[in-house]
């Protein structure tokens, strides 16, 4: 029989305490002190009882049985999604959308449940009372917060019949909740889950490599934030004074010669902060730190002669709003979800203490579970039809080159996006986002047309198998000129002071750069024309680079702030409109970045050798514009090394001199190697780690120079533009100071910034023969020389650089 929803009969909550005996007493209502009205509000039955009818439907009992562990369920509220605190109620809610699930159970375990893989409590959800829409909830008063939870979804997979195509639940599974903003599975990085017959006799988890993961429940009844801010806000610096530091938590500090307290943690990171700000950096951009999984590629047995496989950098993520549990020194503590948070936190604040603003990389074009044949996580047991872009058949689309592509246009999975961005930036303090793969996020969706369980597909545009392909106006995937999640973000009031910044290309060749969907700017783009152009340049490569690198070292106006040409498809086609109209700021100058070569190793290898990855030398990129000036890796030749040391100053001068926003890779300023090596994904070792040792060193002088040039870049506002330079406040001219050539085999660019204001004057010669470089005549003053890459430390930046800053 059929049970009406409680909001139908909502007077029952109050009636019966009246006429009938008290159900936590036993007691006569005359006799009973929880059921007798009092005057003082909240101290009564009665009271909580009004407060809750108050509260709406949401607040009223399920009828559902109470258990050991919490009180008798509430009906529970849609929103918001995830689990949050109910201070009315002293109820957890619990809220979770899954548009085609035929049945949903809560799950709850203990610490030592999880490591059992075993469920503790089971609450199934009634699909009538704890279901609104496509979100099923529930709240539970009185629960003990220290429990961890997830979900079992029920409903069909595409293995039989045309109606379940694209359909991925497996009711066996128990599944994270995508809003869980802690995850709890293994207390240290690197180990292994309990040695469990996975699989088998209920046992959750896959592997020990992937055992059951669960979310943290809040812990906080109020509505305020428990970690004390001390006033602390995202600091929104000007964008063209940033000196961006992309920097890897763990491998910062995990080398043993980092000397922190917490190696590899948020903690050890802080310990730390005072070298970056003595070293000039003002933005930190961080790898990857929400939740994912280091044991991904691990191999408990690996090749011979080869290393342990780790997903070092993380761009595989699991749980989007939880920070990484096991770089947090709180987790290896077990001291709980919320001591993992308020770390992170703590983390924020310190930057922000010393004018540093942090920025997350972050991975919204594919997650973990890969394709059909990776594992079961979250997304795909909860909603693989609405998370993922899939063809009529249920084939994942693979834009990303990681198996899946997320469906991020889908209104749905734009919500999740937006409110997970609101997240980090409310809750943790963000100031900025780099999107990895952002070309991903302009694609059209795939739409499946939703029906009740059972019910067959009616609706006029829906083709067989229920798949709407052309949802978006268009077929799955094509790019879109205004892509809602792109606007939705831009316009977002939340985050309208937040940095975000694009790399506007994805694996299946779509490139965006200086025309990704901006908003009237609102968007950066990691400037991979920037890149190439230096490293052609500086490299000495023959043909016509010259003028490409001296646009380069103005902000790339060509890309920024003029049409497109013949040759970029995007630009003179559907993304015509977002060309030009921007300033150097929205450039991200980078020579060098995690994935690829370190600047040291640019100058030492003509070849990738990524043998240790056990892939035959496959992987990473083959094209990488090196020169290793010489000799092929370690040489002890001097004339190689002088030559080697002369062109990182060049490199280095080329980023930290031109208009636009530099982006400098951890341990360049000190010439990391990563020993030929270009593809260092897996590598948790001495590849990827900071050697603090070396640094403190110098060995070569190249921290020394590199903290020079920051400070002389922040002391310049030459070197800052936050638009492009006009009335001859740039000037170029050749070596003898007459007209300059752009002409094929030109290997010089020399240039004059800033005559109004002081004045620059900046040569660069990549030709293998020294050059007299003719000065401009400015009358009045005279010219100092303050760096020459042509010398060794410490003279390539010359003493009295001091009274030149101020």
């Amino acid at each position: 029989m059929r049970r009406a929803p409680v909001h139908e009969t909502p007077l029952l909550l109050v009636q019966p305490r009246y006429n009938a005996r008290c159900k936590m007493c036993r007691a006569s209502p005359a006799r009973c002190s929880a059921a007798a009205p009092v005057k003082q509000a909240g101290s009564s039955l009665e009271s909580q009882l009004v407060q809750r009818l108050s509260a709406g439907p949401a607040a009223q009992p399920s009828g559902q049985a109470s258990g050991s562990v919490h009180q008798e369920p509430l009906r529970g509220s849609p929103r918001p999604l995830g689990a949050s605190v109910q201070p009315l109620q002293d109820a957890v809610n619990i809220a979770v959308e899954a548009s085609s699930a035929t049945g949903m159970t809560l799950c709850l375990f203990t610490e030592t449940s999880l490591q059992q893989g075993k469920v503790k409590y089971e609450i199934p959800l009634d699909p009538v009372i704890n279901r609104t829409g496509s979100t099923w909830h529930i709240a539970l008063p009185g629960l003990d917060r220290s429990l961890l939870y997830g979900f079992k979804a029920a409903g069909p997979h595409e293995a039989s019949g045309k109606t379940s195509a694209g359909h991925r639940y497996a009711q066996a599974e128990v599944l994270l909740d995508p809003y869980a903003q802690a995850v709890t599975s293994r207390s240290q990085y690197g180990q292994l889950g309990a040695d469990l017959p996975y699989g088998k006799d209920g046992v959750l988890g896959l592997a020990p490599t992937w055992p059951q993961a669960a979310g943290s429940l809040p812990q906080s009844t109020s509505t305020e934030d428990s970690f004390d801010w001390e006033g602390d806000r995202p600091l929104n610096l000007p964008m063209q004074d940033l000196i961006v530091y992309e920097t890897h938590v763990r491998g910062f500090t995990q080398d043993p010669t980092s000397g922190v307290s917490a190696p590899g943690t948020y903690k050890g990171l802080i310990e730390k902060l005072d070298y970056l700000q003595r070293l000039g950096i003002n933005c930190i951009e961080l790898q990857p730190i929400q939740e994912f999984n280091e044991l991904e590629y691990y191999e408990v047995q690996p090749k011979k002669g080869q290393p342990h496989r780790y997903n070092f950098w993380g761009y595989s993520t699991v749980a989007y709003f939880a920070p990484m549990a096991r770089y947090a020194q709180a987790a290896q503590q077990n001291r709980g979800g919320q001591a993992v948070i308020d770390e992170f936190k703590s983390l924020v604040k310190e930057c922000h203490r010393r004018g540093m603003e942090v920025w997350m990389d972050v991975v919204f074009n594919h997650t973990a579970e890969g394709n059909q044949q990776g594992p079961c996580l979250s997304f795909r047991g909860l909603d693989n039809r609405m998370y993922y872009m899939l063809a009529p058949k249920g084939e994942y689309y693979n834009y990303s080159g990681c198996g899946n592509t997320l469906n991020t246009n889908h209104p749905s999975v734009a919500a999740f996006i937006r409110d997970c961005l609101r997240f980090w930036v409310t809750e943790m303090h963000i100031d900025g986002f780099r999107f990895d793969l952002a070309s991903i996020l302009t694609r059209a969706h795939s739409l499946w047309q939703a029906h009740p369980p059972n019910e067959a597909a009616s609706h006029a545009t829906t083709v067989y198998n229920g798949f709407v392909p052309d949802g978006s106006g268009v077929p799955t995937g094509t790019p879109l000129a205004d892509p809602p999640l792109v606007e939705m973000l831009s316009e977002d009031p939340v985050l309208r002071n937040t940095k975000l910044i694009a790399e506007a290309w994805d694996c299946d060749g779509l490139n965006q750069v200086g025309a990704f969907p901006h908003y009237g700017g609102r968007w950066a783009e990691w400037n991979g024309h920037f890149r190439d152009s230096v490293r052609q340049f500086i490299k000495g490569t023959e043909g016509q680079f010259a003028g490409a690198f001296a646009t380069a070292l103005t902000g790339s106006p060509h890309i920024y702030n003029s049409p497109a040409d013949e040759g970029d498809w995007w630009g003179t086609g559907s993304g015509a409109q977002w060309r030009s109209g921007r300033g150097p700021e929205h450039s991200i100058n980078f020579i060098t970045a995690h994935d690829g070569f370190p600047l040291a190793d640019l100058v030492a290898f003509n070849k990738k050798h990524n043998d240790a990855n056990g892939e035959g030398n496959r992987d990473g990129e083959s094209n990488n514009l090196t020169w290793n000036c010489g000799a092929e890796g370690p040489t002890s030749k001097g004339k190689v090394l002088r030559l080697r040391a002369r062109q990182v100053r060049n490199l280095a001068c080329a980023l930290l001199l031109a208009h636009g926003v530099p982006m400098i890779l951890m341990g360049d300023e000190y010439g990391h190697t990563k020993g030929g090596n270009n593809n260092t994904y897996c590598h948790d070792n001495q590849l990827n780690w900071f050697d603090w040792a070396a640094q403190a060193a110098d060995a070569t002088g190249f921290a020394r120079f590199f903290r020079h040039l920051i400070n002389l870049r922040r002391a310049r506002p030459e070197l800052r533009r936050a638009a492009y330079a006009g009335g001859g406040s740039i000037e170029f001219m050749g070596h003898d100071g007459g007209a300059p050539d752009w002409e094929e085999g030109s290997l010089f660019v020399g240039l004059t910034l800033g005559a109004a204001v002081g004045g620059l004057y900046i040569a660069f010669n990549a030709g293998h023969k020294p050059l007299t470089v003719s000065l401009p005549n400015w009358p009045g003053r005279c010219w100092r020389a303050l760096v020459d890459t042509g010398k060794p430390s410490p003279l390539d930046f010359m003493q009295g650089q001091k009274r030149l800053l101020t």
